[in-house]
């Protein structure tokens, strides 16, 4: 059975077994990864770990709140949270998510978001807005699922991508 945890040392081997799946860049989309961020050796990856737990609060007021999704010691993805409503938000989403492509295909993204909801209902957002690439057609069903309903399509730096709201 999967479960969303939060990042961990202990997890360092099988999210760096997931990150080299996805191949170089920074498409984990729900991992909080930066251009700086060194993952490869334990001091770095702890290092990053600590960025992502001392960075609560952005300029806005902004909030992360960062899960891994892990099932017998296997990191199949990652989810965020961001909460506020600044400019980052309102272009990417309160909600991020990947999951690595070996994963896919099982409804993982799918119950991850059903949880992230709840826990974005819990934080007291009423809706949530996520923002997917309008060809990626597996990550609309899953905003779907859910309850996603399409605000529109939209030109963005990255190309087109839908905007979708989910009331909590």
């Amino acid at each position: 059975m999967p479960e969303l945890v939060a990042p961990t040392t202990r997890l360092h081997s099988p999210w760096l077994e997931a990150h080299r799946e996805w191949g170089p860049g920074l498409h984990e989309d729900g991992f909080g990864l930066g251009e700086s961020d060194e993952v490869d050796s334990p001091g770095g990856f702890a290092a990053w770990l600590a960025r992502l737990r001392e960075e609560p609060v952005r300029a806005g007021g902004m909030r992360h709140v960062y899960r891994w999704i892990v099932e017998d010691d296997r990191v199949h993805g990652g989810i965020a949270l961001r909460h506020g409503r600044d400019d980052h938000v309102l272009r990417f989403g309160h909600i991020g998510y990947g999951i690595r492509p070996s994963s896919r295909r099982r409804g993982l993204a799918t119950w991850a978001l059903g949880r992230m909801l709840g826990e974005a209902r819990t934080l007291g957002l009423d809706r949530v807005l996520l923002v997917c690439e309008d060809g990626n057609l597996p990550s609309a069903r899953t905003i779907e699922h859910n309850g996603g309903v399409l605000e529109g399509v939209e030109q963005t730096l990255y190309g087109p991508a839908r905007r979708y709201w989910i009331t909590t």
